[in-house]
């Protein structure tokens, strides 16, 4: 009886070291899957601007590294574990060598937006005209929202626009109403025809109103 009962409590602890051995294994296992799958993503991102605080970024993975590493020595296959680890390993020093490439050509490249250049992108959107007051991206579909994005932003702004600032407005405006000639051709809508003249209708005595406003201003302010 004290024999089968010795028996018993060998088998106990044995199946209780087993059972502790598994788990760690399964623990290690899953740090190290754990640890590819975060390369995996961070390699998957597009640019630079997904990579948030890159200082963050390179500190998190130093520290799966170093927890990858140590989850090694518990499992049985560490020469396949240690494969895979050293493959995510490359994959992030070819992530990274972008990351910082992307952030010293950011560095390099210095561009300097003019006072009426971000006038265009205020009224019209980003990059949309440059120069060349080139308005040939608007068409039947979109000239609508155009027309009303420009005249919301004008009246947002309006308050902020120096007498250059109105001239240069007349100037985008007279571009956009000739290009409106051409959509007419192209398939405008009467409805949303109706719906430009409309704005077009509350814009006209308030840009007249406002531009000059602004001359009256700056003629003022000479004078002091």
């Amino acid at each position: 009886m004290k024999s089968l009962k010795l028996f018993l409590g060998i088998a106990l602890v044995a199946s209780g070291f087993t059972s502790c051995k598994d788990e760690k294994e399964m623990k290690a296992q899953k740090t190290v899957d754990t640890y590819v799958i975060y390369v995996d993503s961070l390699g998957n991102k597009s640019s630079l601007d997904d990579n948030g605080n890159w200082q963050a970024i390179d500190a998190e993975y130093k520290m799966r590294s170093v927890v990858a590493d140590s989850a090694i020595e518990n499992l049985k296959d560490k020469i396949a574990a240690k494969e895979r680890v050293d493959a995510s390993r490359l994959k992030y020093a070819a992530f990274k060598a972008k990351v910082e490439a992307e952030m010293e050509a950011k560095k390099r490249v210095v561009v300097t937006v003019g006072s009426k250049q971000k006038l265009r992108n205020a009224l019209f959107g980003e990059g949309k005209i440059g120069d060349d007051m080139n308005f040939s991206w608007v068409n039947k579909d979109n000239i609508l929202k155009v027309y009303d994005v420009f005249f919301q932003s004008y009246k947002d702004n309006k308050h902020n626009f120096s007498r250059e600032d109105y001239d240069e407005v007349k100037v985008m405006y007279e571009g956009l109403d000739s290009r409106k000639n051409t959509v007419e051709k192209e398939g405008l809508s009467s409805a949303d025809n109706m719906k430009i003249a409309s704005i077009k209708f509350k814009f006209a005595p308030m840009f007249k109103i406002n531009r000059i406003g602004a001359k009256s201003a700056e003629m003022e302010k000479a004078k002091h």
